[in-house]
């Protein structure tokens, strides 16, 4: 296998409905031995008919989502929205992270389906699927004209993103908090940078986002952590210490994220796994197996997110602990207020009793 410097994957399988594989073969000419290029990362448009995703999981806790991006940038390995890849006859593995689809007028698409006489305003969550602020959103910035048209509409969202460019759109996330309108989940898997590096090697260094949830703190910009996933015998060891810098930096609430490998997730993971660690390889796969039923993936609702037996029932009871310890999750996650939504900003409005 060949490492490609800021990638994540170390291979770029076909796709499980293509139809034709392709399989190397030497021409005599040693061309296998040859470098290959660093793929380039491409941005192609595309163009949905709805910008709102429903959700029907009871694993996930949010009714509504948008993703301004399909593919992501920072190569995270683990990324549950790879195999999405896959429907559009692209590779799970490097094409995930090289070919991204962005979705122009995104923001004026939202604002057709929230001015709907059918439309219910509930919480719209930002970034369920991949990250709202990879590198592709610094010169795209749908992320930010979306942030855009729900403050003058007074519609309350949640943001879930491992990227500090989120930090640019502080003054929008700053006039949301002040009308309860926004919640925040920093995702940080390790504090090891030279983990970080291969594991997710585009986002944001650990330190930085940590800078990210003292500065939204500061704000006032209701912010929590996402410790995500935890990685059996690679990242497990580092719950504690994590769970410090964060509450250090401000975050009062966290919540973790089992390891779980759906589809092309799983053989893309043990190829990196045995590529940059192969001395945990077996160890880290066969605790995956003990919390997932003896298998690499458990997709029931209910376990898919939290897994099974004793060391997942340890990982839970380690982080219960410690967020107890360090004051997280004492008070109530903040309610996001839906009375505020203005489906109609340019109708008549009617006076208040003393105006």
């Amino acid at each position: 296998m060949q490492v490609e410097k800021g990638r994540g994957a170390v291979t770029n399988p076909a796709g499980r409905f293509e139809a034709t594989t392709l399989t190397p073969e030497d021409d005599g000419w040693g061309s296998l031995d040859e470098p290959l290029q660093n793929p380039a990362t491409t941005l192609t448009p595309e163009f949905p008919r709805h910008a709102i995703t429903t959700n029907r999981s009871p694993d996930v806790p949010f009714e509504q989502s948008l993703n301004p991006y399909q593919g992501c940038e920072h190569g995270c390995i683990y990324c549950f929205a790879r195999p999405a890849h896959a429907y559009l006859n692209l590779s799970p593995g490097l094409d995930f992270e090289t070919r991204i689809f962005h979705k122009p007028g995104l923001a004026a698409l939202l604002q057709q389906e929230i001015s709907s006489p059918r439309y219910v305003c509930r919480v719209l969550h930002i970034g369920g699927n991949t990250d709202p602020y990879q590198p592709a959103e610094r010169k795209l910035r749908s992320t930010r004209a979306v942030l855009e048209l729900l403050l003058e509409r007074r519609h309350p969202l949640s943001i879930i993103t491992k990227g500090a460019l989120i930090l640019r759109d502080l003054d929008l996330l700053r006039a949301l908090a002040e009308r309860q309108l926004v919640s925040v989940f920093i995702s940080i898997t390790s504090l090891d940078d030279q983990l970080k590096r291969t594991l997710e090697p585009r986002a944001a260094s650990p330190q930085a986002r940590l800078r990210v949830v003292r500065e939204l703190s500061a704000a006032g910009v209701p912010v929590g952590v996402m410790v995500a996933p935890v990685i059996p015998a690679l990242t497990d060891h580092e719950i504690e210490r994590l769970l410090e810098a964060a509450a250090a930096a401000g975050a009062r609430r966290a919540a973790f994220l089992l390891l779980r490998l759906p589809y092309e997730v799983a053989s893309l993971f043990e190829n990196w796994l045995r590529e940059h660690y192969p001395e945990r390889a077996d160890r880290v796969l066969n605790h995956v197996r003990e919390m997932r039923g003896g298998r690499l993936n458990d997709p029931r609702f209910g376990h898919r997110l939290r897994g099974e037996g004793a060391y997942a029932a340890m990982v839970g009871a380690r982080f219960a602990r410690a967020c107890r310890r360090l004051g997280l999750n004492q008070e109530a996650a903040p309610k996001l207020d839906v009375l505020q939504f203005e489906p109609d900003p340019g109708a008549p409005r009617q006076g208040g009793l003393f105006d």
